[in-house]
């Protein structure tokens, strides 16, 4: 009995000693990659001008691996748009509010929710257009009595003649843009929609692209557009009798604007198009309007009127309370330079998110590397290692995620770099060789 208990335990121990050596080993590694990176962070001439923020997060084990900078603030750009899209999950249900309206006798009273999918080229069709122009009754539009600013605080005004800088409003119509495509046949660029074509003026002292006035819709092309065979999108100055011309203009049929007021007896909604179409073209092309509109659209929800701040004050109060840090947020989209976040913040924000949607649907909603949106030409990988949003703004790029590890783990990180003076595409190749060492190295 003796000897059978010995032979019994001796290899047991050995297997134990085996097991042990191979876990110090593996975590002696991970250690030599993490010093490493950071020697890196912190002496790489890349990131030696500029500020660098970085957090590799387990959510399994619910600790950081590395941290680097991760309670400092940095500008986070469209990073933004994750808290906007947190903000849909909770706030907004599986589709989306299109119009309130109620009918009173032989009226249909009816105010914009915020919807961007209306007419939108970019976006599922909408329900509404059919809705409105099948209905039997006469039609009205009730603007709301408070709307938000057409520009975001901390914009650059002067980007109004940018496609990445469209109006916010309560009723957006066709994106709140206009297309205008050159011909080479034609003495006119192609308008869509065609409403704005009478709009359209040749101006011989521009040289490259059309520019819209920026008080009104009046837009100047030059001499050599209709040679160049391209497309630009320029935003549509807002208003409400813009918007519903547009409307009429499609569905054919007449609608009175009444003066603005209360819109709270609309009780009947409509819903458009589903929500995951909007988040989506969000992340997956940093749409910036897109990213407004949903905020609108949740203070709607919310609070009854259509003001970001709502939002942002509900949402920091009942969701994003327990962030590490106090998040300075002051639009959707992230055009703002006012915006200021964590690393950690973001890997805190990306751990709730995950809870609230499966990693399945999730990395279908985000840009992968090598292969969708933002990041079809970066981090290249088979399968695909790294799902996150990307924020850009001049001197600024985040990108903030999740990492397949080659174990086949799920790490979520956060890569928040300011101020740097290198070009763009040399700090991003630097962040993808170190985020390459860790995916290959845990």
């Amino acid at each position: 009995m003796k000897t059978t208990k010995k032979s019994f335990l001796i290899p047991s121990l050995q297997t134990f000693s085996f097991f042990i050596f191979l876990l110090l080993s593996a975590c002696s590694g991970s250690k030599k990659i993490f010093t490493s990176i950071d020697n890196n962070l912190k002496s790489s001439p890349v990131f030696e001008k500029g500020h660098t923020g970085l957090i590799i997060y387990d959510p399994i084990k619910k600790k950081p691996l590395y941290e680097h900078n991760s309670e400092k603030y940095f500008t986070p750009a469209s990073n933004t748009k994750l808290f906007t899209f947190y903000t849909g999950l909770k706030v907004l249900g599986d589709s989306v509010p299109a119009l309130k309206y109620i009918i009173r006798n032989d009226s249909l009273i009816f105010t914009g929710t915020g919807d961007p999918s209306l007419l939108n080229p970019n976006l599922p069709e909408s329900r509404v257009p059919d809705f409105l122009m099948n209905h039997i009754n006469s039609l009205f539009y009730l603007p709301p009595g408070t709307e938000e600013t057409v520009f975001g605080p901390g914009w650059a005004w002067d980007d109004y003649n940018d496609y990445y800088s469209v109006e916010r409003s309560a009723f957006p119509i066709y994106g709140n843009q206009v297309s205008f495509t050159s011909i080479k046949t034609k003495e006119l660029p192609v308008a869509y929609p065609s409403f704005f074509l009478d709009s359209l003026f040749f101006d011989q002292e521009l040289t490259k692209n059309i520019r819209r006035d920026l008080k009104r819709n009046r837009f100047r092309f030059p001499k050599d557009f209709r040679n160049r065979e391209k497309e630009q999108i320029v935003p549509f100055k807002t208003s409400v009798q813009t918007a519903i011309q547009l409307l009429e203009d499609t569905i054919r049929r007449p609608i009175e604007i009444l003066p603005a007021g209360p819109t709270d007896m609309l009780d009947e909604i409509i819903y458009s198009i589903p929500t995951d179409s909007l988040y989506k073209k969000m992340l997956q092309d940093s749409d910036n309007f897109i990213a407004e509109q949903i905020l609108l659209m949740a203070a709607n929800e919310i609070a009854d009127t259509l003001k970001t701040k709502s939002a942002i004050k509900f949402m920091k109060e009942t969701h994003l309370q327990d962030l590490p840090d106090e998040p300075i947020w002051v639009d959707g989209s992230g055009l703002s330079r006012y915006n200021l976040e964590t690393p950690q913040n973001m890997v805190k924000l990306l751990e709730k998110i995950k809870n609230e949607v499966a990693y399945s649907k999730l990395f279908q909603l985000l840009p992968a590397g090598g292969k969708s949106g933002t990041m079809k030409n970066q981090f290249e990988g088979e399968p695909p290692y790294i799902f996150a949003k990307t924020g850009s703004l001049s001197n600024n790029y985040s990108l903030s995620g999740y990492l397949l590890t080659k174990k086949g783990k799920i790490l979520i990180f956060s890569f928040m770099n300011s101020n740097f003076v290198v070009s763009s595409g040399i700090l991003k190749r630097e962040m993808e060789r170190i985020l390459q060492m860790i995916r290959n190295n845990n």
